[in-house]
């Protein structure tokens, strides 16, 4: 039977690893390949990345812009009108929003924003509300709950 674990080249169709420096006949004798002296045929003699001969390479010329804060905490912000595609009286938390689709990278809060419009009851648990999200939340019926995971 023909499985997955069991494919393989067909026999003697892959390459043999080339034997440098063995003999003339081999096609690869005398310099194994690496032309004739300068830096790249010696021991070791490779070149760094980036380096252009000693002329100022890119990396420097090119003036550095902008700054990455490591301790910056990034929040996954929701609009009401975004909540609608839920039942009325649904538990709207993290989990709900990340298993739906509606947040799909990773965050560290989840701030509820007012724009779009919102017509069902929905209980609302997530790290901070916009004034307005809160306000058309409360006006439908539903419930807000400030929570800190």
């Amino acid at each position: 039977m023909l499985n997955l674990n069991s494919f393989g080249p067909a026999a003697n169709s892959r390459h043999q690893k080339k034997r440098i420096g063995r003999g003339h006949g081999s096609g690869n004798g005398k310099t194994a390949g690496k032309g004739h002296k300068g830096q790249k045929a010696r021991s070791g003699g490779s070149i760094r990345w980036g380096f252009e001969g000693g002329q100022m390479p890119l990396q420097r010329r090119v003036p550095k812009r902008g700054f990455n804060n490591i301790f910056a905490k990034s929040v996954a912000a929701i609009n009401v009108g975004r909540l609608e595609i839920f039942k009325d009286g649904t538990l709207v938390n993290r989990e709900l929003l990340k298993s739906s689709g509606l947040v799909k990278r990773k965050f560290d809060y989840l701030k509820i924003l007012g724009n779009g419009n919102l017509t069902k009851k929905l209980n609302v648990h997530a790290d901070m509300f916009s004034a307005g999200a809160k306000l058309k939340i409360e006006n439908v019926g539903g419930t807000t709950e400030v929570i800190r995971k």
